[in-house]
């Protein structure tokens, strides 16, 4: 269905760079021609006896002598890496369900993103990369249209763009705070005391406000965003924090189907709690400015609430003026059979702000006008952003629209749950609580030690994959994988479950 073109050789050579520069009327970029083309192979192909084989092990030894290697699995080659199929040093083709934590959006080297790199009008946007917020280029409104804007969340119209997504997340809850104060003032000018006070971390000017969130939720490691994960203690441990308000995020019991009234105890629980911690917050002194939740929890294990909690989360966020931030890091782009995840709620309009990075292949927020700063530099840091990468987010957008990507998403999903649902019968001791929407899936293993065994044997079986949550397995992949790819990886996992269970 996909073919894919091998990646580039070559560089541009630096008296081409010269002319670049010396006369840019040329604009020549060295055309990058692939020196052969590589298909996607039919199955995972593994040499080694265990992954990481012996030429990773040596790069992380050199790499050791530099920095911390503790979260390195094993070194990859990317110029033999070819759609949904990842080479690692040693030269073993894996089969990847995790796609670089789901930021891969088309798969490795796809040949309609290598041609826009090869493209020498493309040049120019590749090698000057502007401070966006005060000297955008004089294509970025364009840009911005035929990407970003293309897919927008209805009811949207503006976007920010950023670098990651932490940062993203980061300066949406500072939109937010910002709302908040300006409504606060209601058309006021500044007093000095606030300009003042703000440059000492004081009040009036520097406000105690907080950001409601939810546990088992994972939004980044700088300070603001940090304050509203709770995934994993390694994430946060002595770092200083914010005393913001936590909430329950709904934790269902399985199968959903035949527990429907018990999961909406629990939702109405959840929701209750939010209300609860709003109302005590602003008795403390820390008024809920926004709140920030995941439409699943990716990190924090693959926790999903229902459309009937969403909902009614956006009726409370709106009564108590508090902006509805939704973290679309991990599930946009696609991966859920949707552009936006939230999507599936049926909500009648979009939240206030949804953050957005990783398949995205750029950070940034889309949000609602009102929201918009009404000052510059309030939400600024020098790059904002990348053109580059939306001039490859505008590619990844066609491709996904010319080749029905989301279509494709949604069937593969369906399959691949299909098969989750009836590995977990077959191996009840070992699997359970199979979920999923589009290709964004999980299983929950009986122990965390039972989990990471499988995603070693997975290896070294030649499925690449990964882990949420205390002891769940995530799927994360691209948009171009397919029924094919999904049955290559259900049987691996029955062949190794069937290999554990019996040993």
């Amino acid at each position: 269905m996909f073919s894919f073109a091998h990646p580039v050789r070559q560089i541009v050579v630096a008296s081409e760079c010269q002319k670049i520069f010396t006369n840019a009327s040329s604009r020549i970029i060295s055309s990058v021609r692939p020196s052969s083309t590589l298909a996607e192979p039919s199955q995972p192909k593994v040499h080694t006896d265990s992954i990481p084989g012996p030429k990773s092990l040596a790069l992380m030894k050199e790499l050791e002598k530099l920095q911390s290697i503790g979260s390195v699995q094993f070194f990859v080659d990317f110029n033999n890496s070819i759609g949904n199929y990842l080479c690692d040093a040693d030269g073993n083709m894996l089969l990847d369900v995790y796609s670089q934590i789901s930021s891969i959006p088309l798969g490795y080297n796809h040949p309609d993103l290598l041609r826009a790199v090869q493209d020498s009008r493309n040049a120019i946007t590749l090698v000057n990369r502007p401070a966006l917020g005060i000297l955008p280029p004089k294509d970025f409104v364009n840009k911005l249209r035929s990407s970003l804007m293309s897919i927008a969340p209805q009811g949207l119209t503006e976007v920010q763009t950023m670098a990651c997504g932490s940062c993203s997340v980061e300066n949406a809850m500072k939109t937010a705070f910002i709302w908040h104060q300006r409504r606060k003032r209601d058309g006021r000018d500044l007093t000095p005391e606030e300009t003042e006070s703000c440059l000492m971390n004081q009040p009036p000017g520097a406000p105690i406000l907080s950001i409601l969130s939810f546990k088992n939720g994972f939004h980044g490691r700088t300070l603001g965003a940090l304050s509203c994960t709770h995934s994993k203690y390694i994430h946060k441990l002595d770092v200083p924090s914010f005393d913001w308000p936590i909430a329950t995020y709904p934790m269902y019991k399985f199968p959903l189907e035949d527990n429907e009234q018990e999961n909406r105890r629990i939702d109405d629980q959840c929701l209750a709690e939010v209300e609860d911690l709003i109302e005590k917050f602003e008795k403390k002194g820390k008024p809920v400015a926004g709140l920030i939740v995941e439409p699943i929890q990716g990190e924090g294990g693959d926790n999903r609430g229902s459309s009937y909690f969403f909902k009614n989360l956006q009726k409370i966020a709106r009564k108590r003026d508090v902006i509805f931030i939704c973290d679309e890091v991990q599930t946009g782009c696609g991966p859920t059979g949707r552009f936006w995840a939230h999507e599936h709620w049926g909500l009648e309009s979009a939240p206030d702000i949804v953050t957005f990075s990783k398949k995205m292949l750029s950070g940034g927020y889309f949000y609602r006008s009102q929201l918009r700063p009404d000052q510059g530099y309030r939400i600024f840091n020098t790059w904002l952003g990348d053109p580059s990468k939306l001039l490859l987010l505008e590619k990844v957008v066609e491709v996904v629209k010319r080749d029905n990507l989301l279509e494709n998403i949604q069937s593969t999903g369906e399959s691949m749950l299909k098969g989750l649902k009836e590995i977990q019968e077959r191996f009840p001791n070992h699997v359970e609580n199979a979920r999923g929407i589009g290709t964004f899936c999980a299983i929950d293993l009986a122990t965390v030690d039972l989990r990471n065994e499988l995603i070693k044997e997975l290896h070294k079986s030649g499925v690449h994959c990964g882990g949420s949550g205390a002891r769940s397995l995530r799927v994360r992949t691209s948009l171009t994988f397919t029924k094919k790819h999904s049955d290559i990886f259900l049987d691996r996992l029955n062949y190794v479950l069937t290999k554990m269970s019996t040993s």
